[in-house]
C-alpha cells in the first residue's frame, strides 16, 4: 500500500498525532538528512490530508443554519444541487 493511500484512510486525530510526532523529531535535529527528507515528505502528505478533512468539515458546518424558531436545519450544498 502506498504511503498516500495509507494516509487517506487515517482519521484526523491519528494523522494530526503522527504529524506532531514528525515535527518533534525534525525539531530535535538528530535524524540523518535522508530520514529528515522522508519525514518531511510524509509530514507534508499528512498536513494535506488534515487540511482536506478540515475543509470538508467546514463545508458541513456552513450548511447548518437555524430558522426563526431556533430549529437547526441543514442546507444542501451547492455541489448537491
Amino acid at each position: 500500500m502506498s504511503a498516500q493511500k495509507e494516509i487517506n484512510k487515517m482519521e484526523f486525530e491519528e494523522a494530526l498525532g503522527e504529524l506532531e510526532t514528525i515535527v518533534k523529531t525534525l525539531e530535535e535535529g538528530k535524524s540523518s538528512l535522508k530520514d529528515s527528507v522522508n519525514l518531511y515528505e510524509r509530514g507534508t502528505m499528512l498536513k494535506k490530508h488534515c487540511d482536506e478533512i478540515l475543509e470538508s468539515v467546514q463545508l458541513r458546518i456552513n450548511q447548518i443554519s437555524s430558522d426563526k424558531d431556533g430549529n437547526l436545519k441543514i442546507e444542501p450544498s451547492e455541489m448537491e444541487l
